[in-house]
C-alpha cells in the first residue's frame, strides 16, 4: 500500500516540479520587468528598511520588521543551504552556482510581490494580539476564493508544519551522530523539550528567538567562508571563471520533457535556488504579514532582501568552500552534508567537523521554529481557536520526534507534492493580484520622491477601500 502511494506521488511530483521550475522563473521575470527591476532600484532602500526595522512599534499586535525578516530567514536558511548546494555542485558542476544566483535575483521580485500583498491583506487577531496573513488571506479577500485559500493552507500545514520539521530533526540527528555518536532518541527528546516552550509561545516568541539565533549562525558561517576565501585568495579568480564558463556548458541535458531544454547545471542551479530561498512559493509571506510597518512595500522589500541573503550570501558560502577544496571533483560515495563536512575539514582541520555539526544544529533548529511560524497562521485561517492551535502544536512536536528517530522517503515526497501544490496556487494568485502590487509600489515611490517617509493610507485609494475590509491601513 505504502509503495503504491509512493509511486503515485512520485509520478505527480516529476512533471509538477519540472513545470514549476519554469513557472517560478517566469513569474520572477514578469515582476522584475513590470516593477522596473525593483530588486536593483530599491536594494539600498531595503537594507535601510531592514536595519531601521529593529525598533518596537506602538501596536501590540505586530512584531518588528526585523523580526519578520529573521523569522522568514530562519525557515529559508536551513540544511538545504549546506547539503543542497553540495548536491547541486557535485552533480551539476560549478556552473550550477551561476544559475542559483540568477534564480535568486529574479526571485527577489516575486518575494517582493507576495510579501507586499500579505501586508496589504493582513488581519488582526485579537486573541493572540498579533497580525496574521499570507497567501490564504489574500486569495480569500483579493480573489474571493476561500476554498482555494483553504487548499493552500492545508498544503502549507502538511509541508512546513509537519514534514519539513521532521526532515530538519532528521538532519540534526545525522549531524550529531556523525560528530559525536549521540543516540537519535535522546536527540529527539531534547529537540521536543527545546521546541515546545517556543512554539507554545506563538509567533511573537518565535520571532524573538529567531532574532537572536539567525544573525549569529549566519555570521559564523560567513566568517568560516571568508577565512576559506582569504586563505585561498589566489584561487578565487579561477573559481569565478569556472562558474561562468560552466554555466553555459549545455552538453549534458537533464531528464524530462522540460529538463531536455536545459543543461544539468542549469536545472540543478535553478532548483537549488528556488528550494532554498522559497521565492514565490507562498511560505515567507506568512511571517511578513505579522510585522507592523507603515507601508506594505516596506515589508515586501525586507523579504526581498531575505532571498538575497539566503542564496547570494549563504548558499555562495557553501559553494566557495566546496569549489576551493576540490572535493567535488572526486566525491566518491559522499553526498550532501558529508561533502561540505569533508571540504571544511580540508580547509581548517579535524575541528571543522564539530564546527559544522554545531552550525547544522542551529540551521535546522531555526528552520523548525521558522516553519512553525508559517504554519500557525494557516491553522488560524482555517479555524481560529485555542484548542485547535494546542492540538496542532502537539502534532508538530510529534513530527519533530518522529523525524529524529525515523526516515520514511514517502513522507518527504508527499511534502514535496504539497509544497508544489501551494506554490502553484500562490503563483496564480500573485499574478492575478499583480495590479495591486504595482499600485502599492507606485504609492511608495511617489511618496519617496516627495521626500516623505512612505505611509500607506487606504482612504487615498477608494477603489481598493471597497475590496479590503480592514482598519489597519
Amino acid at each position: 500500500m505504502v509503495e503504491t502511494i509512493h509511486t503515485f506521488v512520485n509520478k505527480l511530483n516529476g512533471p509538477l516540479w519540472q513545470l514549476l521550475v519554469f513557472l517560478l522563473l517566469g513569474v520572477g521575470l514578469f515582476f522584475t520587468f513590470r516593477t522596473g527591476f525593483v530588486q536593483i532600484r530599491l536594494f539600498a532602500r531595503s537594507v535601510k528598511e531592514m536595519l531601521s526595522g529593529r525598533q518596537e512599534g506602538d501596536d501590540p499586535h505586530g512584531i518588528t520588521p526585523f523580526q519578520a525578516f529573521v523569522t522568514g530567514l530562519a525557515s529559508r536558511v536551513g540544511v538545504g543551504n549546506i547539503a543542497g548546494v553540495a548536491i547541486a555542485v557535485s552533480m551539476g558542476g560549478p556552473g550550477a552556482v551561476f544559475w542559483m544566483w540568477l534564480t535568486a535575483l529574479l526571485g527577489m521580485s516575486s518575494a517582493f510581490a507576495e510579501s507586499s500583498l500579505a501586508q496589504l491583506f493582513k488581519v488582526r487577531d485579537y486573541d493572540s494580539h498579533h497580525f496574521r496573513g499570507g497567501p490564504a488571506y489574500y486569495i480569500t479577500q483579493g480573489l474571493k476564493q476561500r476554498w482555494l485559500g483553504i487548499l493552500f493552507a492545508l498544503s502549507l500545514i502538511l509541508a512546513f508544519g509537519f514534514v519539513f520539521n521532521a526532515v530538519q530533526a532528521n538532519s540534526i540527528v545525522a549531524a550529531t551522530q556523525t560528530a559525536w555518536g549521540w543516540k537519535p532518541e535522546l536527540v529527539g527528546m531534547a529537540l521536543v523539550i527545546m521546541t515546545a516552550p517556543i512554539i507554545f509561545g506563538g509567533i511573537r516568541r518565535v520571532s524573538k528567538i529567531s532574532e537572536g539565533v539567525v544573525p549569529v549562525m549566519a555570521i559564523l558561517y560567513l566568517l568560516m567562508a571568508v577565512y576559506v576565501i582569504l586563505t585561498n585568495l589566489s584561487a578565487v579568480p579561477a573559481v569565478f571563471a569556472l562558474i561562468f564558463e560552466k554555466a553555459f556548458d549545455f552538453q549534458a541535458a537533464a531528464g524530462g520533457f522540460f529538463g531536455g531544454m536545459a543543461a544539468q547545471a542549469m536545472m540543478l542551479g535553478i532548483k537549488r535556488g528556488l528550494f532554498s530561498n522559497e521565492a514565490g512559493m507562498g511560505s515567507a509571506p506568512n511571517a511578513a504579514a505579522a510585522a507592523e510597518v507603515k507601508h506594505p512595500v516596506s515589508q515586501g522589500m525586507i523579504q526581498m532582501l531575505g532571498v538575497f541573503v539566503d542564496t547570494v550570501v549563504v548558499c555562495s558560502c557553501t559553494a566557495f568552500i566546496l569549489l576551493l577544496s576540490h572535493v567535488t571533483q572526486n566525491p566518491g560515495e559522499m553526498t550532501g552534508v558529508q561533502l561540505t563536512q569533508t571540504a571544511i575539514e580540508s580547509h581548517v582541520g579535524a575541528w571543522g567537523k564539530d564546527f559544522l555539526a554545531v552550525l547544522l544544529f542551529m540551521f535546522a533548529y531555526s528552520s523548525i521554529i521558522g516553519n512553525y511560524a508559517y504554519a500557525e497562521s494557516n491553522v488560524q485561517f482555517i479555524k481560529s481557536s485555542r484548542l485547535s492551535l494546542a492540538i496542532f502544536r502537539s502534532i508538530v512536536l510529534g513530527f519533530v520526534y518522529f523525524g529524529a528517530v525515523n526516515s520514511v522517503p514517502v513522507v518527504w515526497d508527499m511534502a514535496d507534492l504539497s509544497m508544489g501544490i501551494m506554490a502553484l496556487i500562490n503563483l496564480i494568485a500573485i499574478i492575478a493580484l499583480s495590479p495591486l502590487v504595482f499600485l502599492l509600489l507606485r504609492d511608495y515611490t511617489a511618496k519617496l520622491k516627495m521626500g516623505k517617509d512612505p505611509e500607506f493610507k487606504l482612504s487615498e485609494h477608494p477603489g481598493l477601500k471597497r475590496r479590503i475590509k480592514s482598519d489597519i491601513w
